[in-house]
């Protein structure tokens, strides 16, 4: 594998599409029915937001030959292509939309999370 952006999951993508083309039929059906209105998109913005999204942080990637794959074993450890303190990667789709680095969750120490600090796009803002 290389550096470039994780290409996006072919089964991710298909539910993607669906969900995409369930809610354009959804508003057509609400829109069609309401006359002198915005619409029921401007009225009704949940109904975007409650689209479900697959979020996955990257820590990173391995390249190995079959072989090398078939012999791994409990307790054995794969060589990431990412240093310790490098950003990690959040990907939503299988687009990578941000960086962070780990921390632990403030109200829960035996958890952690990521915190943001490159929004794609835009520069690092701190």
């Amino acid at each position: 594998m290389t550096n470039a952006e994780p290409e996006p999951q072919e089964n991710g993508e298909e539910e993607l599409n669906k969900a995409i083309e369930e809610l354009k039929d959804v508003l057509h059906e609400e829109t069609s029915g309401i006359s002198g209105e915005a619409g029921s998109f401007a009225s009704n913005p949940e109904l975007v937001m409650s689209i479900p999204v697959e979020v996955q942080i990257v820590l990173g990637s391995a390249e190995m030959p079959v072989s090398q794959l078939m012999a791994l074993k409990k307790g054995s450890t794969v060589s990431l292509n990412r240093r310790v303190g490098e950003p990690v990667e959040i990907v939503v789709n299988g687009r990578r939309i941000a960086r962070g680095e780990i921390t632990l969750v403030e109200d829960d120490p035996s958890r952690f999370g990521v915190k943001l600090t490159e929004i794609a796009g835009r520069a690092s803002a701190q």
